[in-house]
């Protein structure tokens, strides 16, 4: 395994930030990633403040499944609702949209600080594996939320930030459930460079696409 793979799975174990940027020919673009059982206001912070884009939670197949969640795309559809015929059904870059819906924890106020956030997150986190996980994910969340889920489609099939950065936890082995947010500068995503010279500041690990499905 390439050194820069094997640092950036060891610093996701000890609960650290990564970055990874998907490649040149997909969206270019760089993510902040951390796996959700690490959540906490301060990280919330700095995706907010240093990154910018859309705090998500990215959750695998098998996850999904076990919680009954669904593509927002389909449950749209499904509805019949006049809304269908706007869906987004394939993306700039030829996906299906990974959204699935938003959430908030119970025990938030409004659920968009940093506190509130965080806590959606953890309380998300300490549930999943659970015998009872599709019971208590009905208890104590509820949708519309500020925390948006994505459900990844496997990296043999999508190569988005939601599949790299779950791909990562299973080859940490860790659970499925991963924190994102996209890094963007003035107007765009962050040049991949400028986005290397803040890993060398902050110390964090930096990884591309390519060395996730391409090993």
């Amino acid at each position: 395994m390439d050194s820069s793979l094997e640092k950036t799975l060891t610093a996701l174990t000890q609960g650290k930030m990564i970055a990874v940027y998907d490649g040149d020919a997909r969206e270019g673009e760089t993510d902040l990633i951390f796996h959700a059982k690490f959540a906490s206001p301060e990280k919330i912070e700095q995706l907010r403040t240093d990154a910018g884009g859309l705090i998500c939670l990215a959750v695998d197949t098998g996850i999904a499944n076990k919680l009954g969640l669904e593509f927002f795309s389909d449950i749209v559809t499904r509805s019949g609702s006049s809304l269908s015929s706007m869906l987004c059904r394939k993306t700039a870059y030829g996906d299906k949209p990974a959204f699935s819906i938003s959430i908030n924890h119970k025990e938030v106020y409004t659920g968009i600080t940093d506190n509130d956030r965080s806590l959606t997150i953890k309380k998300f986190s300490e549930i999943v594996g659970s015998t009872e996980q599709k019971k208590l994910f009905r208890e104590n969340f509820y949708t519309p939320g500020h925390v948006f889920l994505l459900i990844g489609s496997g990296i043999e099939n999508r190569k988005g930030h939601t599949e790299l950065s779950l791909e990562l936890a299973r080859m940490a082995g860790m659970d499925g459930i991963m924190v994102l947010c996209e890094m963007l500068g003035k107007g765009n995503a962050m040049p991949k460079e400028d986005v290397k010279e803040y890993c060398k500041r902050n110390r964090i690990e930096f990884v591309e696409g390519k060395e996730i499905y391409g090993r």
